[in-house]
């Protein structure tokens, strides 16, 4: 082969390689000019707690260049949210943000989506721990427990027969705040407290307020209810104002200030506390994309910073804590939009 034709060829090769690297560099390009997809999977939608959760995470992506979709259930169910992990699978996910509504149930879902590149970030109800990278934390779970009784028994001179009125009895934050409230009942301050039921009304605000319902039926000395959930605090509200049983039966919990702010200042439950849910959405959906860009692996240690809300650190078990709990009072709660 002459001198000629070898180097027509090699400058043949030449281009095509340069041709070829410069289609794989803008793709690479494209890909990060179009951001990330992004899908948040709530245990439900429809209820306000998780559509501000969903505001969040589209806030934050819009600052970071992803595409956040939200979408899950109507109603609580862990085998409807697997239908919308694999869903999100099929459709390009880069990273799913999800409140799993059974630990146990979506795991296997989600690890299949691992196992594809999809990075796995859990928030507010934390999955099987390995079936995701990195947990987006409530305020500590001790903590969280141990206020709830505290505001229940400040009320009703830690004396008196309690219930708890809580999500889904597989919802692995209730139980884990509940196993903190059995827990502090046990310390001498609040041996005049007896928690007589624990009720479920799954998310759902019907059922939330039927189980209310029961609970005052069936409990007729009963003196207060607990309810961590917002769905059932809500509820729970609603009822004891049309039973007029407000200040007869005192209440606390985990709500929405928008939700609550008309029960506190009526009095039918003077202390509630929640943190922002606009905030979790939106620390989970900056948790995600630096999971995808590498900046985190779950490494305890690792930390990155969050535009108003300062540095977040990974903690044990692969968990970064969102902040400390909000307390709404009469006093206070019109000073919170959430």
């Amino acid at each position: 082969m002459s001198k000629k034709r070898l180097f027509a060829i090699g400058g043949l090769a030449a281009v095509v390689a340069t041709t070829l690297a410069a289609g794989v560099g803008s793709a690479h390009s494209n890909r990060a000019a179009a951001g990330y997809k992004v899908f948040l999977i709530p245990k439900l939608i429809g209820v306000p707690v998780f559509t501000q959760n969903g505001l969040g995470a589209k806030a934050a992506a819009k600052k970071l260049g992803d595409t956040v979709t939200y979408n899950g259930p109507t109603s609580a169910d862990a085998t409807a949210q697997v239908t919308f992990i694999d869903t999100a699978v099929q459709q390009g996910a880069n990273a799913i943000i999800i409140s799993a509504d059974d630990p146990n149930a979506v795991a296997p879902a989600l690890k299949r989506a691992a196992a594809k590149g999809v990075k796995v970030v859990s928030y507010d109800a934390d999955t099987a721990r390995d079936a995701r990278s990195i947990f987006v934390s409530p305020p500590v779970a001790k903590d969280i427990g141990a206020f709830q009784v505290e505001w229940i028994g400040s009320q009703i001179g830690y004396k008196g027969q309690i219930a708890i009125l809580s999500a889904a009895p597989t919802a692995a934050n209730q139980n884990t705040w509940i196993k903190f409230m059995k827990q502090t009942l046990k310390q001498p301050k609040y041996k005049g407290l007896k928690l007589v039921k624990v009720a479920y009304g799954n998310d759902d605000d019907t059922k939330s307020a039927q189980q209310t319902q029961a609970l005052l039926q069936g409990y007729p000395n009963l003196k207060g209810i607990i309810s961590p959930t917002t769905v059932g605090v809500a509820a729970a509200a609603r009822v004891l104002s049309q039973k007029r049983q407000c200040g007869k039966v005192a209440l606390t919990g985990l709500g929405l200030p928008s939700q609550m702010r008309k029960y506190i200042k009526a009095g039918c439950a003077k202390k509630v506390g929640l943190w922002d849910e606009f905030k979790f959405g939106y620390m989970a959906e900056y948790v995600a994309h630096n999971l995808l860009t590498g900046k985190l692996t779950g490494k305890a240690g690792e930390s990155i910073t969050v535009p108003t809300m300062g540095k977040r650190t990974v903690g044990a078990n692969q968990t970064i804590i969102l902040s400390k709990p909000l307390v709404f009072t009469k006093a206070n709660v019109d000073k919170f939009h959430f």
